[in-house]
């Protein structure tokens, strides 16, 4: 009985990586916590009238009112028409150049307003003044800011302290910050008092941290938060949320809200909406979420939009985009690139992929280094590269690491090997397991390993236990096996099951089919069981074809039966030609029909030859008849 495992094919196969659960939300930023720069949010009370209650982008990102290096404006003898940038730098300087004279003449509002002007701007120095005047006459918006622009300092204690302050006067983008300052900090209970605050005003940022913090302590109330900044917008929010109806098995809903995050471009999102769409076999719209995540820079989304290519026949498009997301660290397109090279010929660019994907960290890699050298005898480097990838835990690497130990002779080795496999889920491993067993002689142990990779669906395990119940009498439990056999592709399950089938007479047209498909599948004895049936039929053509196809796999029956019916059709010759080679595999009527053939030719010493072949191949009434003729032909040599 042949191991598994020991011929495997390069391994190319799509993986299912787990995605690491948020490690809670990055480092807090300005750009963070703030909206746009024209974002209208409400003001706190009547003493603010234009001045948004959380303040602007971080120092760097383009507003309307310029950048931290704004480019000058085009001399207007350029253009009649002033440019769209050139027409809002105008109006920005008019703005600030009354919110200036305002504040100068003590505007409280105008102090916040020209304050998160200039905070925008990146000009911090000219900001702060402005926004702490703001701030002595109660302007919540202004304690926000000048909160922000601390922040930005390094100030991150003061600038709690003015978070508090606004928080407290009803902010809620004041207590989604304070509540991310608490936890950056670790003090947990704090952070989640302020983040509830904001979440529960309304904010979405504030809402998605507070999720995000459940969520990391296993709170099964991060659901309602993650789903309330979700309806708000907030992408990321969508994805978790998605991920966890997924989780659910509510596919519906997940799809709902991956596409939600999908299309605000979060290119995790896109990769898992076009895996659930590949899974249910809508191949186009994958590949559209695919090539939108890949495009983002997402590289597992590039190697399974590789694989959709190649599953469509375009080997080329599909290694372009393996070589992309290999390059970008996927040790999955690196070896998917490898296997592809292999198939080619190509073997020291396949080893130079697989080595790729082992340094990105994908231990198929190592393992497919190994098969690669198997295949060209390089044994000690098969070896080697087999040991790596099962010291990483790759079974199916233990697997074959065990087969080549066991090829030459070391059984003890081999045998921890098969076991560490089995029991991390190789059922090869669990089925050869079975066979080193039973080479022993230690049948209960092998009917264990047996009956373990037939449960997990292995067809020659299957075909084993089978062949154990029919053993002990038990039709019922070995046809069940021999089912499971037959169905994962055991053609001698398939033989097997028909010949049990075939004793019973409501059975016999499935009996019929299942030799039909072992005989499709190679199986000699169901090739010589069809060209007889075909032969009862009087069907003389595919009576020769099914025997013709089973004498020339080694069947001594399918070579007998063809000589018959070449005897009968008038190709004497040609009869003796297969009767010859079945008799050479001991068949002792074609040594008989041989020794006849001889005989009346009167060749004596060939056709007594061919009776002593008889007697020693049997059965007896053979070796009776060739005796008989054996007399007869020394009598007349003799005479």
């Amino acid at each position: 009985m042949a191991l598994m495992g020991d011929g495997a094919g390069l391994l190319n196969t799509r993986q299912n990586h787990e995605e690491r659960g948020p490690a809670g939300e990055k480092a807090m930023t300005v750009a963070d916590l703030l909206p746009g720069p024209r974002a209208a949010l409400p003001a706190s009370g009547p003493a603010v009238r234009d001045t948004p209650d959380a303040a602007l982008p971080a120092p760097g990102d383009t507003a309307p009112g310029g950048t931290g290096q704004t480019e000058p404006a085009a001399p207007a003898l350029l253009s009649e028409l002033p440019d769209e940038d050139t027409l809002a730098m105008r109006e920005e300087a008019e703005i600030a150049a009354r919110h200036r004279k305002a504040a100068d003449a003590g505007d409280p509002a105008a102090m916040s307003a020209l304050g998160t002007l200039l905070l925008r701007r990146g000009d911090l120095d000219g900001a702060e003044p402005y926004l702490r005047a703001a701030v002595q006459h109660g302007d919540r918006a202004a304690a926000n800011n000048l909160a922000l622009l601390l922040h930005q300092l390094g100030q991150s204690e003061e600038a709690a302290g003015w978070w508090r302050v606004a928080a407290v006067a009803g902010s809620a983008p004041a207590a989604h910050a304070l509540g991310r300052h608490f936890r950056e900090r670790g003090e947990e209970p704090a952070a989640e008092y302020w983040l509830c605050q904001a979440a529960e005003a309304g904010h979405p940022l504030g809402a998605y941290a507070l999720a995000d913090l459940l969520h990391h302590r296993r709170d099964p109330g991060a659901e309602r938060w993650f789903r309330a900044a979700a309806e708000h917008g907030h992408r990321e929010a969508a994805y978790r949320l998605a991920r966890i109806c997924a989780a659910r098995g509510h596919d519906r809903e997940a799809e709902q809200w991956f596409r939600q995050a999908a299309a605000r471009r979060h290119r995790r999102a896109a990769l898992r909406l076009g895996a659930l769409l590949e899974e249910r076999g809508d191949t186009k719209e994958a590949a559209h979420w695919y090539l939108t995540a890949a495009r983002d820079g997402e590289a597992r989304a590039a190697c399974a939009l590789g694989f959709l290519l190649r599953d469509s026949g375009d080997v080329e498009q599909a290694a372009t985009w393996w070589r992309r997301a290999a390059q970008a660290g996927d040790g999955n397109a690196a070896n998917a690139l490898g296997a592809l090279h292999a198939e080619e010929g190509e073997t020291q660019t396949a080893e130079r992929w697989y080595r790729t994907a082992m340094e990105a960290g994908d231990v198929n890699g190592a393992y497919n280094l190994g098969l690669l050298c198997a295949a060209q005898e390089r044994v000690a480097q098969a070896e080697q590269w087999y040991r790596k990838a099962a010291y990483a835990g790759h079974r199916e690497a233990a697997n074959a690491l065990a087969v080549l130990l066991l090829q030459r002779g070391d059984a003890a080795g081999a045998e921890p090997w098969f076991s560490k496999a089995a029991e991390a889920g190789s059922i090869d491993a669990a089925f050869n397991l079975g066979i080193l067993h039973a080479g022993r002689g230690e049948e209960a142990a092998a009917r264990r390993w047996y009956e373990r990779a037939a449960a997990a669906g292995h067809a020659e395990a299957a075909l084993q236990v089978a062949i154990a119940l029919q053993r002990e009498g038990d039709s019922h439990g070995a046809e069940r096996h021999l089912r499971c056999a037959a169905g994962g592709g055991s053609p001698e399950g398939a033989y097997r099951l028909g010949a049990l089938l075939d004793g019973r007479e409501e059975a016999r047209e499935e009996a019929d089919a299942w030799f039909e498909r072992a005989a499709r599948q190679g199986h000699p004895r169901a090739q010589v069981r069809l060209g007889m049936g075909a032969a009862r039929r009087g069907d003389v053509v595919e009576a020769a074809h099914w025997y013709r196809l089973a004498a020339e796999a080694g069947s001594r029956q399918g070579a007998f039966n063809l000589g018959l019916l070449l005897a009968r059709e008038g190709s004497e010759p040609e009869a003796a030609v297969w009767w010859t080679r079945a008799a050479d595999a001991g068949h002792g009527r074609a040594a008989l029909r041989l020794a006849l053939l001889s005989a009346r030719r009167g060749d004596l010493p060939s056709a007594q030859s061919w009776c002593a072949r008889a007697i020693e191949c049997g059965p007896p009434e053979v070796a009776e008849r060739a005796e008989r003729l054996t007399a007869a032909v020394t009598h007349e040599l003799t005479a």
